[in-house]
C-alpha cells in the first residue's frame, strides 16, 4: 500500500529530525515523539523545571501554582491572565477530561471546598504545575493523588 509506506516515510523522517527535547518530552510524556510539537512551551517547562515552590513567589527562587501558569499561558500561548488559581477558574470556559487540549488548565480541591491548585494540561494525562514537594514537575492526573482531589479543566477564554 503506497500510503503506508509513504506514512512509514514520513514519521521516519520525523524522527530523523526531532531534537533532544522532543525525544525527553516524549518520554516524560509516554507519548509518539511526533507529537511533542509546542517548541516554545517545553522550552519554556524546561527553563522552570525543578524550580521550588514558593507560596506567593513568582521567580526561579521560589514560584507558586497559580504565578507558574500564569506566567506559561501568558509567555507561551500570549494570553493575559492574572490572579489566584480560583481567579483562573473563574476566567476559564469548563471542560471534560476527555475534551482537554494541551495548554487547557487542570483545577483540583485539595482538602478544600474551593479551588486550591491548577496546572497546565499537556497531552496523555500529564500535566505540568508546581508542585508543593518537587517544585515544577510534570505529573499524571491518573496517579491516585491528583485523581483523588481533580475537580475540573478549564479553557481559558482568549
Amino acid at each position: 500500500n503506497p500510503s503506508i509506506s509513504k506514512n512509514i516515510t514520513r514519521s521516519s523522517a520525523n524522527l530523523e529530525n526531532a531534537q533532544s527535547w522532543q525525544f525527553k518530552y516524549a518520554q516524560l510524556l509516554d507519548v509518539p515523539v511526533e507529537e511533542v510539537l509546542n517548541q516554545q512551551l517545553y522550552r519554556f517547562i524546561d527553563e522552570w523545571w525543578g524550580t521550588p515552590y514558593r507560596l506567593g513567589g513568582k521567580t526561579k527562587s521560589g514560584i507558586d501554582c497559580s504565578a507558574f501558569v500564569t506566567e506559561l499561558v501568558n509567555t507561551v500561548f500570549r494570553l493575559g491572565v492574572s490572579g489566584n488559581s480560583a481567579d483562573l477558574y473563574s476566567q476559564a470556559k469548563r471542560l471534560k477530561m476527555g475534551d482537554l487540549h494541551e495548554g487547557d488548565l487542570v483545577f483540583f480541591r485539595i482538602n478544600s471546598k474551593h479551588i486550591s491548585h491548577v496546572g497546565v494540561y499537556l497531552q496523555n494525562n500529564k500535566f505540568v504545575h508546581a508542585s508543593v514537594h518537587s517544585g515544577v514537575v510534570i505529573d499524571d492526573l491518573n496517579e491516585a493523588y491528583y485523581k483523588k482531589y481533580f475537580y475540573k479543566g478549564g479553557r481559558l477564554k482568549t
